[in-house]
């Protein structure tokens, strides 16, 4: 897909590429950042054909054209509609991109978006292009209010975890294709550190404690990151890095899918009504085990971390190998005291890496994979939602759902902190999402 929009990406400096905390650019112009994040969105789009960007494979996916048309409606709606002078560019607009906020209107059925063929992606393009431009001139005046800075940040962000939904969403699409199409070529070289793993498992030990939880208040976050509060840590250990391939192959080959003691009840229902053998994308053909990237079909790495697993399947494996997985309070508290990763959709566009996990040799909490916590998604103590539409962006959803923790290959650096709650339902494979193992003492 053609495209002009295309920005280069920032350069890192070796304290950002060791602690991906770190900010990426403090001299970065809040109008640059939205141009480049804005800009990012399409340039994932790219590789993809018009007939790619209209799919639905479940109701899960949604088409990479409403990504990009409903990340433009956030800004129309909550930053842009308020402006008297401000005209938008397709009134029907309002329903079709609203993903779930009720209290603006009726949504269109997410399951259906797969059958709207209009508007097509060329006006799609124009339809952001459109609000772009009045949220360049609304910048450009620099008169924002409180309210709109808080709006416009929140929106940046949003735009980032539809970003990682873009690469998941195609990534389903591309594989329900028998031919296995590719959406981007790996032509980069492994080096001997992205080679390098760990064959024994570390545990670091923790004592009973009361640490803090939650975001420190400083630079952004979600609401359901707040109140920063005290939980009581037991006694336990935590390993130094994820489940691999070669160890998740182990309970596949011990018969793990066809035993039903390590499963939960709902988690056994869903293997046998899913047909589960193995994780989401593994193939298995003649010889060993293939799994489907985003760069086609490639042998199973042993060594990579596993991913596309859902709550279920990494309970299961937990429950095999007489381990548990962490809470999310256990996972952030380690965490905290080993903030690394490199493997971000940020830094591996243009790279030549694809976006897929890779084994680093590293004990990455922060990307790579998601990881799923033994915690369920609920408020933290004296959490309250933000008033308003705004307030249904995540408190709503705090039912049924288990929280995953560290972000993956799919998130950008500047997109996540050890504070961040990423959550999804318990059957949940196709995020790029893996877990490592907790044991009590």
């Amino acid at each position: 897909m053609a495209t002009d929009l295309r920005t280069e990406q920032h350069a890192l400096t070796a304290d950002q590429t060791k602690n991906p905390l770190a900010t990426i650019s403090n001299t970065e112009s809040i109008g640059e950042r939205y141009q480049r994040i804005r800009a990012m969105s399409v340039n994932i789009a790219a590789p993809l054909t018009p007939e790619d960007c209209a799919m639905q494979t479940m109701p899960d996916v949604s088409p990479t054209r409403w990504h990009l048309a409903h990340t433009t409606w956030f800004f129309e709606t909550f930053l842009l509609k308020e402006l008297p002078d401000f005209r938008p560019f397709h009134d029907d607009f309002e329903r079709l991109f609203n993903s779930y906020y009720n209290s603006i209107g009726e949504p269109f059925p997410r399951h259906r978006r797969g059958q709207l063929s209009r508007p097509g992606l060329e006006e799609t393009l124009r339809y952001r292009q459109h609000v772009d431009a009045a949220v360049s001139q609304l910048i450009d005046q620099g008169e924002l209010n409180e309210h709109q800075r808080h709006v416009l940040e929140l929106g940046l962000q949003h735009e980032q975890q539809h970003q990682e939904l873009m690469f998941t969403d195609i990534k389903h699409v591309l594989a329900s294709n028998p031919l296995y199409p590719i959406y981007a070529k790996d032509t980069a070289t492994n080096n001997s550190t992205e080679a390098s793993h760990s064959t024994t498992l570390q545990w670091s030990e923790t004592q009973e404690t009361i640490v803090e939880i939650g975001h420190d208040g400083k630079g952004f976050a979600y609401d359901n990151e707040s109140p920063r509060h005290r939980e009581l840590i037991q006694p336990h250990a935590i390993a130094d890095r994820c489940v691999t391939n070669g160890e998740y192959l182990e309970f596949i080959n011990a018969g793990g899918y066809q035993q039903p003691e390590h499963w939960l009840s709902l988690g056994w229902t869903a293997v046998n009504e899913n047909g589960w053998k193995a994780p989401l994308y593994w193939v298995q053909g003649d010889e060993d085990w293939q799994q489907f990237t985003l760069s086609g079909r490639r042998p199973l790495d042993l060594q990579g971390p596993v991913c596309h697993v859902s709550y279920f399947e990494a309970d299961a494996y937990a429950r095999w190998s007489g381990k548990r997985l962490p809470t999310e309070f256990e996972w952030e508290h380690a965490a905290t005291a080993n903030p690394t990763g490199s493997v971000f959709a940020d830094r591996l566009m243009g790279s030549g890496h694809a976006i897929h996990p890779r084994a680093t040799g590293t004990s990455d909490f922060i990307g790579n994979v998601w990881e799923w916590t033994g915690s369920q998604y609920l408020p933290y103590p004296g959490y309250r939602p933000v008033s308003g539409a705004l307030g249904e962006y995540n408190g709503k959803f705090m039912c049924n759902q288990f929280v995953l923790r560290g972000g993956s290959c799919a998130t950008s650096s500047d997109h996540i902190r050890l504070s961040y709650r990423n959550f999804f339902p318990p059957d949940a494979r196709w995020q790029f999402s893996g877990f490592r193992l907790a044991d009590s003492r």
